[in-house]
């Protein structure tokens, strides 16, 4: 017992070596920041090209399984709905000016894991790095959203009959969307960030970060549920509260972001080290330089 409880202390504190003496809580807020500004362009972007693959009618069917199901304590059935409605009817015009404020969220990130790899931190054109890496990944969004759209009718109507059958329908959400963002974050782990650990590290510590949050994304549809006036700490404005509310889950989603990738940092070097048989912890990680001037 003793021996299992020293192992787990090394393993933990080796993954989080890459944020030792930086300010995660700060990189973390910084993320949410540029995210604020990038999630409602994303979403409306995804959308839109989900549309055009699958037809408009087709997603605004799909999408109407979790409009009916959603707590609506803070509005997030109104608030979804009307996203829905203007990404289906977004216009090729429109949808360009959304790129640059989406694209902010490759900045944001990138300008995280520069801190946290600890590597680049000459590194020049950090923010139009992180844009344009960040990008390709619109390329699999529709087949990414559409297999969530295609799993709610199913899973909604397991939640809507509660008991054990409603604990099945929410554990099939939970890997529809474990799935879906895995592959999203070993692209944002491997390319958008500075320095490029090995795949396997990048995988397993990816698809380990990906439940997380996939874990956390549904306890925010329970948080979203329950009886709690958020206005209260704000003089009564609910809207307010509400608003704050999602930033600090965004704020919280980050942390695990961040600690996900310092622990595929750490594994990677790890695994290097151990190959070669020295302890290079620099070794695991290959690196991408790019211009310096600044």
């Amino acid at each position: 017992m003793g021996s299992g409880w020293q192992r787990t202390k090394r393993i933990t504190s080796a993954a989080f070596r890459p944020v030792r003496g930086r300010d995660l809580s700060l990189h973390a807020a910084a993320i949410t920041f540029y995210s604020a500004i990038a999630v409602v362009p994303v979403a409306l972007l995804a959308i839109w090209l989900t549309a055009l693959v699958a037809g408009a009618d087709r997603v605004r069917r799909l999408t109407s399984y979790a409009v009916e199901t959603l707590p609506d304590a803070i509005g997030a059935p109104r608030a979804v709905d009307a996203l829905v409605e203007a990404g289906v009817g977004l216009t090729p015009l429109l949808a360009l000016a959304s790129l640059l404020p989406a694209s902010l969220y490759g900045e944001g990130l990138r300008r995280a894991f520069v801190s946290v790899a600890a590597q680049h931190s000459d590194e020049s054109l950090v923010g139009w790095r992180g844009r344009l890496l960040l990008l390709p990944l619109l390329a699999p969004a529709p087949a990414l959203l559409f297999s969530i759209l295609l799993a709610l009718p199913t899973t909604t109507r397991l939640v809507r009959q509660g008991g054990w059958i409603g604990a099945l329908g929410v554990v099939l959400s939970f890997l529809a969307v474990w799935l879906v963002l895995t592959p999203v974050l070993v692209w944002v782990f491997r390319v958008v960030g500075p320095a490029s650990p090995d795949w396997l590290s990048t995988l397993g510590v990816g698809s380990f970060t990906a439940a997380n949050l996939s874990g956390f994304l549904h306890g925010f549809v329970l948080f979203a549920s329950l009886p709690i006036d958020l206005g209260v700490p704000f003089g009564g404005f609910t809207e307010i509260g509400a608003g704050v509310a999602v930033l600090l889950w965004l704020y919280l989603f980050h942390v695990i972001v961040l600690a996900g990738y310092s622990a595929t940092l750490a594994l990677s070097r790890w695994r290097a080290a151990r190959a070669v048989g020295t302890g290079d912890a620099d070794a695991g990680v290959q690196r991408r330089k790019g211009p310096v001037t600044s």
